[in-house]
Order: C-alpha cells, then structure tokens, then sequence
C-alpha cells in the first residue's frame, strides 16, 4: 500500500481548460479528483455549471460533483469534511489526489484551516432557534457584543448570525475572543498548487464560445426544470448563468442580451478568480496551459 499520498491543485479562471488538464494529469499519475466547484457540488445542476461528461467522469474517479440537491446548504465545513473523506479513500485504494476548480476559496480554506466550534449542546441550539425568530433583535445584539467580527456581516445573512450567535451561547465569549483563543490549523501543508494563465482576450472568446454551447445543449430547458422543482429561493439559483437566464424567461430582457449577459457576468467572475489565484497563495506556480502538463509531471 502506498504510504504517502501525492497531492496537488490546480486552479484558474472559468473556461480555462482545469478539468480537461486535471483528468489528464489524473491518469497519468493514478489519482482520483476532488472538484472545488461551488456549482458542481450539486446535482441536477448540470449544463450551467459545466460540469465535466459522463465519459470524463467514468475515466478517473470525481469526487465533489453531484454531492448535495441544489435546495441543500453547502460550506467550507462540509467541504473540509468531504476532502478529510477523499484523502482517507485515496489511502486506502493507494491512490494520489488531484484537487481542481475555480472556486480556490475553499482551496485557501483548507491550507488554513478551521477554527473549532465550541461544544454546542441542543439546549443552546433550542434557545438560539428561538432568538433568531427575530432576526433584526440577534444582529444588533451582536454588533454591540462584537462590532469589529459583525461589520463583516450583512443584517439579513441568517446563516453567519446564527454561527455567531451559537459560538457566544455556547462559550460565553464573543466571536472574536473565542476565534483568537482557538486559531485554525492548517488541514493540508506543503501543496504545490498550479493556476493556469490566461490571455484575457483569450478567455473572453473562450467564455463565449461555451456560453453557446451551453444554449445548444439545453441551458434554457435546465433551468426551466430547476426552477420548477427547487423554487428561486435556494443559494445556487442565484449563480451566473441562472440569474441572467431568469431575467430572460421574466421577459426582462431579450434572447441575445441574456446570452451577452451571462458571457461578460462570466468574464467578470474570471477576473475576480485571477486576482484571487495571484494574490492569495504562496508557492504557486503560473503558467499557460499548453506549458503547464509538463511542468507538473515534472515538478511532483
């Protein structure tokens, strides 16, 4: 049995070739892949997301993709908690890790780490259910308790403000005193990390060009369906690609202004992914993706 696991990333903006370039890697040093994609997570949830075919899935072991109904919460812990899961099943079929998506925030959530929770028992979980039945009452309570960890969090954000108010019932400290008691620790160390680079003009016809294929292959029909079984009302149904196409189906705008909408909403994404990919990592190497397979092989 192998004793020590191979693990890597690879990140980059939308539609700049990750999952062809990680499946590739992926069968060439016998690994299994774990997707950070905060769309592909979900089932059902398909074309929009981009989500690699039947045949890619079939060819190496996916995990992350087709994990929650779209109507389910997702997090960074439940993400943590599913790598924690991929790694111990990597070691027992002796099998290195590929770690892929645009979605690097969970990526920089896992060389960090998590703080821990303090122990929250289901009487405190009782009495903050009951308060949070006025929302308003829990945030001001909290922005007097904590101003400096609540400025980062909007008035109606239930799911943040029920954390925070969980942490003070159970610990009796303020979000900030409990997080600078209990530091996270990173979950995963020493991971090269590789970001594809992409010419902007480049990946603006690349996002174009699969913006109409999404169209081809039933975009319209995908939401139409998610929309009708899951509601507006789920977190993923606010994701680009699935607003711009709402609006179009509201009557709001036409045909082609959705199509253009959705591409620039992309492309803008695209930006914010690169400046994060550039800025938030150490050791991380950059390279185009024609050059990049190469250097990985190389490098681990």
């Amino acid at each position: 049995m192998k004793r020590d696991i191979k693990q890597l990333a690879i990140i980059g903006p939308t539609a700049s070739g990750k999952s062809d370039l990680a499946i590739k890697i992926a069968l060439k040093i016998d690994a299994y892949i774990l997707s950070i994609d905060s769309l592909s997570i979900y089932k059902e949830i398909d074309i929009v997301s981009a989500k690699p075919s039947k045949e890619e899935l079939n060819a190496v072991k996916h995990f992350g993709i087709d994990v929650l109904n779209p109507d389910e919460y997702f997090s960074v812990d439940i993400f943590i908690d599913l790598y924690q899961k991929v790694l111990e099943e990597c070691k027992k079929d002796s099998k290195n890790l590929v770690i892929v998506g645009g979605t690097s925030f969970y990526l920089k959530s896992l060389i960090q780490g998590l703080s821990t929770l303090p122990n929250i028992t289901d009487e405190t979980r009782e009495t903050v259910n009951k308060k949070l039945t006025d929302l308003e009452n829990c945030y001001n309570f909290l922005r007097e308790l904590d101003e400096e960890y609540m400025k980062k969090i909007s008035s109606n954000d239930s799911y943040r403000i029920e954390k925070a108010l969980l942490i003070y019932e159970a610990s009796k400290l303020s979000p900030t005193a409990w997080f600078k008691k209990n530091p996270p620790k990173p979950i995963i160390e020493n991971l090269n990390i590789f970001n594809i680079d992409v010419d902007r003009d480049v990946l603006r016809k690349r996002i174009s060009k699969r913006t109409n294929k999404m169209l081809e292959l039933g975009l319209l029909d995908e939401i139409c369906y998610l929309e009708q079984k899951y509601s507006r009302l789920p977190h993923a149904m606010g994701s680009i690609g699935i607003v711009e196409v709402l609006e179009y189906l509201d009557n709001k705008v036409s045909k082609e202004e959705m199509v253009e909408n959705i591409s620039v909403h992309t492309g803008q994404l695209a930006k914010r992914q690169q400046t994060f990919n550039r800025t938030q990592f150490k050791n991380i190497i950059h390279a185009p993706l024609e050059e990049l397979e190469e250097i990985i092989l190389h490098t681990i």
